[in-house]
């Protein structure tokens, strides 16, 4: 059966994410040691001890999630258990990334804290909202925020049928919700986040990181990679280089990653690190995919034993 692995983004991170992995493989400790090396502070003691204030900063969780998620891909690497394709949802680019063989561990540890500190700086503390958007029709959502005159608000994610996120101005995006409410969303709910991703508002970000990443090699992905920006599989080093610096200010189509993903053939999703958020969106836009988790010692030997029977 082929495989995709799907590696989770900005929001699955967690106090205690990745231990049990580290405790149980040699290879996985060598992980947080060369990403400690390259942070310059201890990355398992923040990720395994907290506290939650520290590694819910931005600049702190990206690099932290994505090597846990390298975690939970090493150990299914050495079960002998690969993908036949790899997507991640937005911060989960990197770690696809990287499992695709188009950038390397410790530039994706690197480009990730330094990707985490330009969003952070990017819109006033407060400026910026997102909600999440829960029951309508992602065309309804499209044309609502098309009519708003508070200011600034668009698609931020569209994750699945009755779920998708909007980003921008919190005057706008507070405006949205409650016209979104007018029009039937069963729900309208501020996310606790600081930064307006996936949007205009991002637009200068995004040049800042481009000129970042231009220090950074990439090379053309050996595994198919999905991306977020245009749903598509894409190889080419420019092709991956032009579309990571388009996903700070473009919608994140995951809907769409995931139908591309099936229709070319792939029928089993395995989440490749911390938390379920991947596999309940994946649920709802695929029903008859097969679909797993990975994140510690346990969801490995279990996914392991299924993939085996």
């Amino acid at each position: 059966m082929k495989t995709c692995f799907v590696f989770p983004g900005q929001g699955s991170q967690a106090v205690g994410m990745g231990k049990s992995l580290h405790d149980a493989f040699e290879e996985v400790r060598r992980l947080y040691a060369e990403a400690s090396a390259v942070l310059g502070y201890d990355v398992a003691e923040l990720s395994f001890n907290g506290p939650a204030e520290e590694l819910n900063k931005t600049y702190r969780t990206q690099p932290c999630l994505l090597v846990a998620s390298m975690a939970a891909f090493t150990a299914l690497s050495l079960k002998g258990i690969s993908p036949s394709a790899v997507a991640g949802h937005s911060l989960g680019e990197y770690s696809a990334l990287v499992a695709a063989g188009s950038l390397s561990f410790g530039d994706a540890v690197r480009i990730t804290e330094t990707r985490g500190k330009i969003m952070q700086e990017a819109v006033p503390e407060g400026a910026g909202l997102m909600a999440a958007i829960l029951g309508l029709e992602r065309k309804v959502i499209d044309e609502v925020c098309k009519g708003i005159s508070s200011g600034y608000v668009s698609v931020a994610n569209y994750n699945c049928p009755g779920q998708t996120v909007i980003s921008g101005e919190r005057k706008a995006v507070e405006e949205a919700m409650g016209r979104l409410k007018e029009a039937g969303a069963k729900r309208a709910v501020p996310l606790a986040v600081s930064v307006p991703s996936h949007c205009a508002l991002m637009e200068e970000a995004g040049r800042r990181f481009g000129d970042a990443l231009r220090e950074i090699p990439v090379r053309d992905a050996r595994i198919p990679f999905v991306n977020n920006a245009g749903a598509r599989f894409l190889s080419d080093a420019g092709e991956i280089r032009r579309s990571l610096v388009l996903q700070l200010s473009r919608s994140v189509l995951w809907e769409d990653c995931i139908r591309t993903i099936a229709a070319s053939g792939i029928s089993c999703f395995i989440e490749v690190g911390p938390g379920k958020v991947l596999s309940g969106l994946v649920k709802r836009i695929e029903p008859s995919a097969r679909i797993l988790n990975v994140e510690d010692t346990e969801t490995l030997d279990s996914a392991a034993a299924q993939i085996a029977a």
